[in-house]
């Protein structure tokens, strides 16, 4: 069992899926936050704080940073993460350390509140098939005699 839904995955699509004992997966999320306020207060210098920060939480938690970049008021990351883990745990980890470990640094918050980061967020699943290579597999299925 292990086996073929390792051999699926690869052949769906050019990927290295993580493996686990019991699993195989592939899962990715675009991240993107932005500063309470929309608060244009990052800079160079903060946004490479930012990173080390998330890639200390991905690394205590079991997931990966693949990419981190961002602007004065916002960022975006690419994660990968395994099925244990939920998108809102991810999330909250990172914007929760990252936040205060920010203000530790004496960078500013907007308007000098406790928070650096609007609580909403915008997260969208990336990578793999695309639907339509996923609907056709999954209906040309042989079906059992």
């Amino acid at each position: 069992m292990y086996e073929s839904a390792l051999i699926i995955a690869r052949s769906l699509v050019d990927v290295n899926p993580l493996t686990k004992r019991a699993s195989v997966s592939d899962l990715k999320i675009h991240l993107v936050c932005v500063t309470k306020y929309r608060r244009q207060i990052l800079t160079v210098e903060s946004l490479m704080l930012i990173l080390k920060y998330f890639r200390e939480v991905a690394e205590k938690m079991n997931f990966q940073v693949l990419e981190f970049n961002g602007e004065s008021d916002h960022i975006h990351t690419l994660v990968e993460y395994p099925p244990q883990l939920s998108i809102s745990v991810i999330v909250n980890a990172l914007k929760g350390v990252d936040s205060r470990r920010y203000g530790q640094a004496r960078f500013p918050k907007p308007y000098g509140k406790e928070s650096l980061w609007s609580p909403s967020y915008f997260v969208s699943s990336s990578g793999g098939a695309p639907l339509e290579v996923l609907k056709s597999y999954i209906k040309n299925q042989e079906k059992p005699s």
